[in-house]
């Protein structure tokens, strides 16, 4: 779901301007009413300006008049030469002396151009009304276009109560179902409502009727939000998308607002799809023991209000997305709201080949790449996972200067992906790569020595960006959604096959096991707690699984004194496993010194360089190689988990400190120091 929109933030930047763009728009115009006032004032008046009657007696004596225009009281004296843009500045003043006197003044200063206007009331009148409406006019005309541009943004708080989503129509999705693959049965429950969007009468006619809404649930990056933007792309509808967390504001009943427009604005483009991503935010259980939150509960009331209202028969319909589906609320998921729960699961075996093909289908690839081995090799891997490794790879094929890309660069993708580059720049002591190399080789040789194992693919003792200092990738011959309860075994006995050739070889043992001992834990409290697998609580369920799409955490539930037997028990199996892992390697100890002396001197081998000095030193040479059955799995605490297809060996500095008499049990209570080894998995 790497599409997956995020608008809040982007919406949240946007408020800011658009709150400050009314407020700015008003002054802007207040500015520009003013200044046409001002403007017309000026214009109807000619630009003239007013002077006092002994002033005028000093223009009309230095000969600078040339018309004097008599109104009434009022004289509007034209001067010679001063000018403004052109025209002949005007001034006016008042008359302050009796008109016969003035007449024989302008008759000594020889102004000729005099005349007596008789006062038009009725224009004066006219000039009067003009200058107070058209302002008003032009204020009213500004205002009315501002607040129109207000309404449309959703007023003056910037649109607070109207809703973010974002329409688009089927061209602006540009998807559809040949672009989602690996989701055949989601693909197909989704088909059927875009069947019914666009062949309703077959389905009224049986009295069928539409469904209100569909939940996608599943882990993230598995293509939930992709899956929608298909259905509105085959649907040819319009497709309104928006977060879960674009109704929450700071304000009580904005989110129920932006509900309410959401789907008034849905209704008006009906038939269409309302899709809301990460629905969780809003549609969490109303549950008050942990306190409330007013403004999440009546936005969540008003969305369960809106589709019970609306009518299925005009096209709506509404999907939803979340990868925490324990948390909605009961009355968002009965049906009538949400009619449909499609699980959008990690991709199986043919899954992840079908999504590495449509994400290889724009990359150039040359005749050794194949697909099959990359999707076997990533079990667990979701579709944002595949799309990464096809993308790093291409990376590594033009940083290499080749025109395709080849299986090397895709297997090397997907180390990129899970234990990170090579890290050049650090060297490893002589002391410490030997240390590393009998580790690794002890994690591949106890894998080999076992039925059932999965094959070695690669083993390297190169120092790793995410810390590992070596690895072990094994990829299994098939796909498998089971393990009994002698494959679990084995695998606890290959995880702790590093540790234990550190013992064997050395006497000491160092902190890079400390992962390995994580997950062998893990697994061996799996098998008693979940999967009945202990003689001692037999089919007694003592744990569930929490957040099963996110981390798939399993938590206790039994009493103190019950855990504490479980410890014990988990101890005795760890240490059983354990024991078995050093008696395999001290009778094939020449063996792993051969298989460790040309790990050192290469750094990296290949599974099938492994296993020919492996037949060479065990005198198998010819014969059919016993399957290992070391499978380490991608989620160790349920029962139907991917195999994981790794195990790495991560410290950032490797220690020889002594252990004591009994490693066994230093090796389960000592705590986990500086770095842990870390197994590459598929998540």
């Amino acid at each position: 779901m790497d599409q997956n929109q995020n608008p809040s933030p982007q919406n949240n930047n946007e408020n800011g301007p658009k709150n400050k763009q009314p407020i700015l728009m008003l002054l802007i115009c207040i500015m520009v009413v003013m200044f046409l006032v001002n403007l017309l004032t000026m214009t109807m008046q000619g630009g003239s300006g007013e002077i006092k009657y002994s002033e005028f007696v000093d223009l009309l004596e230095q000969g600078k008049v040339q018309e004097v225009q008599i109104k009434g009281e009022t004289l509007r004296v034209t001067l010679k030469e001063q000018q403004r843009m052109g025209v002949k500045k005007e001034v006016y003043t008042v008359l302050s002396e009796d008109k016969t006197d003035l007449v024989k003044r302008l008759e000594r200063a020889g102004v000729n151009d005099y005349y007596t206007e008789k006062p038009n009331v009725v224009m004066e009148i006219l000039f009067s009304l003009i200058s107070l409406i058209v302002p008003i006019v032009l204020m009213f005309f500004l205002l009315n276009m501002l607040f129109r541009r207000m309404n449309k943004n959703g007023g003056m708080m910037g649109g607070v109560g109207k809703s973010k989503a974002k329409a688009y129509v089927q061209k602006e999705t540009g998807i559809t179902f040949k672009d989602v693959a690996g989701q055949d049965e989601a693909k197909e429950s989704l088909q059927e409502v875009v069947d019914f969007l666009h062949n309703p009468g077959k389905y009224t006619a049986i009295g069928a009727k539409l469904p209100k809404g569909a939940l996608l649930v599943g882990p993230p990056g598995t293509g939930k939000t992709l899956l929608a933007k298909a259905v509105a792309g085959e649907a040819h509808v319009p497709f309104f998308s928006l977060s879960g967390s674009d109704f929450v504001e700071m304000f009580v009943g904005v989110g129920a607002s932006r509900v309410r427009d959401l789907f008034e604005e849905a209704k008006k483009n009906a038939p269409c799809i309302i899709f809301i991503d990460e629905v969780d935010a809003i549609g969490k259980s109303r549950d008050s023991r942990f306190g409330g939150n007013d403004e999440r509960e009546q936005t969540l009331n008003q969305l369960l209000a809106e589709m019970d209202g609306f009518d299925t028969s005009k096209g709506l319909l509404i999907l939803a997305a979340t990868n925490r589906p324990e948390v909605l609320d009961p009355a968002l998921l009965r049906p009538g709201r949400f009619d449909r729960r499609v699980i959008v699961d990690r991709p199986d075996l043919k899954g992840r080949i079908s999504i590495l093909k449509v994400h290889a289908k724009n990359v150039s690839l040359d005749e050794t790449v194949d697909l099959d081995a990359i999707a076997l090799a990533t079990s667990g891997a979701v579709g944002s996972d595949l799309a990464n490794m096809i993308n790093e790879a291409a990376i590594l094929a033009v940083k290499n200067g080749r025109n395709a890309v080849s299986q090397k660069d895709l297997f090397e993708a997907v180390e990129v992906v899970l234990v990170g580059k090579e890290k050049k720049d650090r060297i490893l002591s002589k002391e410490e790569r030997r240390i590393v190399s009998y580790h690794e080789v002890g994690h591949a040789l106890v894998s080999a020595l076992q039925k059932d194992a999965e094959p070695v693919q690669k083993i390297t003792i190169v120092p790793r960006t995410m810390g590992a200092l070596g690895y072990v990738m094994q990829v299994p011959e098939e796909e498998k959604y089971l393990n009994t309860k002698a494959e679990l075994e084995a695998m606890l006995v290959g995880l702790l096959g590093g540790r234990a050739a550190e013992e064997v070889v050395f006497g000491n043992v160092t902190t890079g096991a400390s992962n390995d001992i994580e997950k062998a834990t893990q697994i061996a409290k799996a098998m008693i707690t979940q999967y009945g697998m202990s003689e001692k609580f037999g089919l007694m369920g003592l744990a569930s699984v929490e957040h099963e799409y996110l981390n798939g955490r399993a938590t206790l539930n039994c009493g103190d004194a019950t855990a504490t037997e479980i410890d014990h028990e988990v101890m005795k199996m760890l240490k059983e496993s354990y024991e078995q892992a050093k008696q395999m390697l001290c009778e094939h100890r020449k063996t792993l010194d051969k298989i460790a002396a040309f790990l050192i001197e290469r750094e990296t081998i290949t599974g099938k360089e492994f296993m020919e000095i492996f037949h060479e030193a065990e005198g198998t040479e010819g014969k059919e190689p016993e399957p290992a059955e070391t499978a380490v799995e991608a989620t160790q605490e349920t029962p139907d988990a991917e195999p994981m297809t790794e195990t790495a060996l991560q410290e950032e500095e490797v220690t020889a400190d002594p252990v004591s008499d009994t490693p066994e049990e230093k090796k389960v209570q000592e705590p986990v120091k500086e770095d842990s080894q870390e197994s590459p998995i598929q998540e």
